[in-house]
């Protein structure tokens, strides 16, 4: 059973007579534990109809580079082959090429067009425009999250403290598996064009993409690789989470967070798997960062518009580092510099070419990472900017909630003021002493440097 909160209408119409309900995929690019795609076959068979999975593939989305479109491509591929197992017709459509149908023109026939929930400014307006030029009737269907983000909260959550126990209230009342069910009718005889993806090299050469970063050798998209991982991290690495995830000479990570950005694995999935399959004293500290961490960064970017601007930042961390503007900066980088590399800290230097060249920076370099690139900045302000191109533009989870809560994090989001010091202010401060005490950093340096 779906929760009604994850249920909500983007337009006032009525259900018209058609031949189908389309299920409008964007967020949630699988079929394992995808509410919407439940949603709209609960629908379809209520009425005695198929469904029809709809995917527009644009290549000029927000920041998206040829890195991030392989990796959807592969998982895409995926999402064909099982859908067409289910009964059930998926259309690609790339609109350049005009010879495919829209979702406009698709939705002429359909009862309604179910979608799933995008969090960014431009998601949400996107799906507000869809549903106003729409005859018939829209429901979003909230399915990349554990809790509705609304359900959890009416407004911006301010620090973790406040956020954990309104998740920890409500969080049985969602940690819910969910069966998708067969389509009583199939669609998949349905006679409809749709751009082809299953030459996946041909296909982004049809696209008109910014290829200056190359598709990862190290992480390939699909579900199946998802499970792969998630796999591995329950059996190998969870009951030595706590204590080793932190450490960037060792692997310890569940590599979940580009599968979770784009959808192709669900984090209430996950979060089940965990519960169920492992021991309880190893579970906490990895729902804590899957669940309350994860979904408090959403929360951020669900009510704060200006999220992805420096001036989104806590009016206290925003005021202290605005004094601190023109304090002496003992370096000094350019855009260049960072994103080659070049500067004169090997740590720093390791974590940038651990992310050009796998699309992905091991979590705790990725927050010494921020903070240096605030230190060795023109100012505050430049160092926002330079974070989130360089984050945006090669990470593969980078453009999501927990990206952009990230970086704001390394200027005083979600956390305390601290000791005031020159550059900083009262923001928090990291330095390479920490690193050298607490892990075998050149360990670190010398694993990335064996990278190809």
């Amino acid at each position: 059973m779906i929760e009604h909160e994850r249920i909500s209408y983007l337009n006032k119409n009525g259900e018209q007579k058609g031949q189908y309900v389309i299920y409008w995929m964007q967020a949630s690019q699988r079929t394992i534990l995808n509410h919407a795609l439940e949603f709209a076959i609960s629908t379809a068979n209520q009425r005695s109809l198929p469904v029809i999975v709809y995917f527009e593939l644009i290549d000029n989305f927000p920041e998206a580079n040829l890195r991030h479109y392989y990796f959807m491509l592969e998982g895409l591929k995926e999402v064909v082959a099982e859908l067409s197992k289910l009964g059930i017709k998926m259309i690609i459509n790339y609109p350049p090429a005009k010879q495919f149908p829209d979702l406009i023109e698709l939705s002429k026939n359909a009862v309604m067009v179910i979608t799933d929930c995008g969090y960014l400014n431009f998601a949400k307006e996107w799906r507000k425009r869809i549903a106003k030029q729409l005859s018939c009737m829209m429901i979003k269907v909230e399915s990349d999250i554990v809790i509705p983000v609304e359900t959890v909260s009416p407004k911006e959550e301010f620090t973790a403290g406040t956020f954990r126990p309104k998740v920890h209230r409500l969080l049985l009342n969602y940690l819910k598996p969910l069966k998708i069910k067969k389509p009583v009718h199939s669609s998949l005889n349905f006679k409809v064009k749709s751009f082809s993806i299953n030459n996946l090299k041909a296909c982004v050469n049809q696209l008109s993409l910014d290829s200056s970063v190359l598709p990862s050798n190290d992480y390939h998209g699909g579900t199946s690789q998802a499970e792969k991982y998630l796999n591995q991290f329950i059996e190998t690495k969870l009951k030595r989470y706590e204590t080793l995830s932190n450490d960037p000479s060792q692997d310890y990570l569940s590599n979940m967070s580009p599968y979770l950005h784009f959808g192709q694995v669900s984090p209430l999935y996950i979060a089940i798997r965990i519960k169920l399959e492992t021991p309880l004293e190893a579970q906490e500290t990895y729902l804590e960062e899957l669940i309350i961490r994860r979904e408090l960064a959403i929360n951020y970017i669900h009510y704060n518009p200006n999220y992805n601007r420096y001036e989104g930042l806590p009016d206290w961390a925003f005021k202290t580092l605005e004094e601190h503007t023109y304090d002496f900066r003992e370096h000094i980088y350019s855009l260049d510099d960072f994103e080659n590399a070049q500067t004169h800290d090997p740590y720093w230097n390791a974590a940038q070419r651990e992310m050009l060249i796998t699309g992905k920076m091991h979590g705790y370099m990725r927050m010494y990472w921020g903070k240096k690139i605030l230190e060795w900045s023109p100012s505050p302000r430049e160092a926002f900017k330079y974070c989130l191109y360089l984050n945006n533009k090669y990470e593969l989870d980078g453009r999501d909630p927990n990206g952009y809560t990230g970086i704001a994090w390394c200027f005083g989001k979600h956390d305390r003021a601290w000791g005031e010091r020159p550059i900083f202010g009262k923001v928090r401060y990291m330095n390479d002493k920490g690193l050298k005490r607490k892990f075998n950093i050149d360990g670190y340096v010398e694993k990335v440097n064996r990278l190809k």
